[in-house]
This record gives structure tokens, C-alpha cells and sequence, in this order.
């Protein structure tokens, strides 16, 4: 997939509460229930015997839930699943493991999902399954680890027989803090995020930047730039770089604002956002690493410019501006050219 429209979002948002009676009913498809062993619970929603589900017409899903257990369920017992018809995918409990099943079995580490570790975290799970039958099993929202290695479950997809997204026990006490669902489409961490704040701003201005330049065809950009050196710059520090070979491509949200709101109640604001692209280079000298940066800056300005703001009412880009570097030390031979891309977007908050 790609980082979430704005057309895309959670269709379904349970908090805690009954999901057949969610508190927000705008744009939120409520849960149908199978069996009655529910209660809420200290703002999580306990099930002890009890399945919820919905009835999607697409064939792309997402499934966030934050849990922890009461006490274990069954062995095998299934807490999630997706079908889209052609294929199903289940997450089921295993002792303090979790697995997810398909055409295969993949199994988890210990999860400490009973929160009986010093200072314990409830468990974050997001599952999701596409039309072609890749089923994705992320924990704790990570998807590649401090060595860089993946970090979830992945697996093919069963046989499917129906469209259906359940959630559910009928064993143990599940307790289900939150459980939002998008039929929009199969969604990364780093393309939906539960927050829709963070939707709006993290992804859809600075990840959807990356991805952009990633898929670019420009000279410099598809020859001389690694898709792995295009990177939100969440870690900017010369350690960083060092890990990384030259030229490297850093994108970073600067800020945003709500100068301010486009509907009485708050329904649409309109914010500003500042985008920065930092282009690192390095050269045999200080000459060829300014040039070489500088035509890689330009093809940056140049995809930019063409494919985002390009809606006036809605999505526009405003201004830009260009700080280029100099050499300030004798032996500098790294060259640091920066862009910074300036935004007027009016924003839906009626999918929260």
C-alpha cells in the first residue's frame, strides 16, 4: 500500500466501550455481536464469551487493537481474523505468545499479555490482509527492530469463505482497550496511524515525501541515491550518518499550525505545514560534493513541486525556500544542502 488518503480512514472505532454502541457514531460502521460474555472494565471492554464483527464490502483490511489478558484463553483460541473472501488469516492465542495462521503458522516471542512484568505495557497488535492474501502481523507498532531486522509475522492467507473482520473469545477474559478497523486497505504503521492527528501530519506530509522520492524516476535520484538512504530523519546525529553512505536524503516535519477553522464547530481547519528535505552529499572535494547535492536537490524541488499541492482548495503548496551549504573547515568534504516546502491544507476532523 501507500501512506492513507484522505479518503482513507479507521471505518470502525471501538474504545472500551460496548462495540455494538460505540459513544462516536459519525462515520464509524458499528460491530454486530455473537453471545453476551462482555462487560466493560476499567475503560477496556472484557470478553469472556463473545464475538464482534462487521460485514466489509472490500477486499483490503486493517485491524488495530490494544489488549492484555484477564486470563489466558484456550490454546488456539482465535482473538482476531480477516476474510475477504478469497482468504482468511486468524490471530490466535498461545500461552503468553500469540500466532498468526494461514496457509502457514507464525509464532510470536513471549509478550508479557497477562501484564505480570515490572511495569507493564499492553499489548499492541495491528493485522492486516490484502486482496492478494499477504496477511501482515505487526506488534507494538514495530516494524523493523534495532538491527534492522523485521519485526512482525507474515503469512499467506487460507482458503477464504466470506467477507467478515471478527474480534473475540470464547475462553479466558480478553480485554480489548481499543479495536479500530479500516476496510480502506491494508495499512503499515507507517501509513495509518491510530491517531488521526498523526495521519494527517507525520504521514501524509513528511512519509508520503519519502515514498514520493523513492519511486522517482529522475536521474540522480533513481541512479544515485539508495532507496534506503531516503528516510524520515528521525535520527539526524553525525552517528547516523556515519552508518549511512552518501548521498542521503532526510525528510522532517518542522511544525504545524491552525492559522484557522474552516467550519463553525471545528468540523474542517485549515493548517500549515513546513516539510524539510535535507540533501547530504559527499565529494573527492568540496566542489563536486556542493554540485552533486545541488542537482539532487533540484530533482527533489522538481517531484515535489509537480505531484503535491496541487489541490487550491483543499491541499496547496505555498512557498519554498533553498539554504544552500559552504565550506566553512579545511578538510569538509560533506556537503549539506537543505529545502523546505511550506503547506495550506484544509483537514476533515469528523474521522476521529
Amino acid at each position: 500500500m501507500a501512506v492513507a488518503t484522505t479518503s482513507q480512514f479507521w471505518t470502525s472505532r471501538m474504545v472500551g466501550e460496548d462495540p455494538t454502541s460505540p459513544t462516536v457514531t459519525a462515520n464509524n460502521q458499528v460491530f454486530s455481536v455473537t453471545g453476551s460474555g462482555a462487560s466493560a472494565s476499567s475503560g477496556y471492554w472484557a470478553v469472556t464469551d463473545a464475538q464482534y464483527h462487521i460485514t466489509p464490502t472490500t477486499s483490503d483490511y486493517t485491524l488495530f487493537s490494544v489488549i492484555k489478558y484477564g486470563s489466558t484463553p484456550t490454546a488456539n483460541e482465535v482473538i482476531f481474523s480477516l476474510d475477504n473472501g478469497d482468504y482468511h488469516v486468524e490471530v490466535q492465542a498461545s500461552g503468553d505468545k500469540i500466532k498468526l495462521v494461514g496457509a502457514s503458522t507464525a509464532t510470536s516471542g513471549d509478550l508479557d499479555i497477562l501484564m505480570s512484568e515490572y511495569n507493564p505495557v499492553p499489548l499492541t497488535l495491528r493485522l492486516t490482509l490484502d486482496a492478494s492474501g499477504n496477511a501482515k502481523l505487526y506488534m507494538r507498532e514495530i516494524i523493523e527492530d534495532d538491527d534492522g531486522a523485521t519485526h512482525y509475522l507474515s503469512v499467506t492467507g487460507s482458503s477464504g469463505s466470506g467477507k467478515k473482520i471478527n474480534f473475540g473469545t470464547s475462553s479466558g477474559n480478553v480485554q480489548f482497550g481499543s479495536v479500530y478497523v479500516s476496510t480502506h486497505g491494508s495499512f503499515s504503521p507507517d501509513e495509518l496511524s491510530p491517531s488521526d492527528f498523526v495521519t494527517n501530519t507525520l504521514l501524509r506530509m513528511a512519509m508520503s515525501t519519502v515514498d514520493l522520492l523513492k519511486n522517482s524516476n529522475k536521474t540522480y535520484l533513481k541512479t544515485h541515491v539508495d532507496d534506503s538512504s531516503i528516510r524520515y530523519g528521525f535520527d539526524v546525529s553525525k552517528n547516523m550518518l556515519m552508518r549511512l553512505s552518501p548521498p542521503i536524503i532526510n525528510v522532517m516535519l518542522k511544525g504545524v499550525s491552525s492559522p484557522t477553522f474552516a467550519a463553525l464547530g471545528g468540523g474542517r481547519v485549515d493548517q500549515e505545514y513546513q516539510v524539510m528535505v535535507y540533501v547530504t552529499t559527499r565529494g573527492t572535494n568540496y566542489e563536486n560534493a556542493y554540485r552533486t547535492g545541488l542537482n539532487i536537490a533540484g530533482e527533489v524541488f522538481d517531484e515535489v513541486y509537480k505531484n503535491t499541492g496541487l489541490n487550491g482548495t483543499t491541499d496547496s503548496l505555498m512557498e519554498y525556500s533553498l539554504d544552500l551549504d559552504h565550506k566553512l573547515d579545511d578538510d569538509d568534504t560533506v556537503c549539506t544542502h537543505m529545502l523546505t516546502f511550506t503547506y495550506l491544507r484544509r483537514i476533515s476532523m469528523r474521522t476521529r
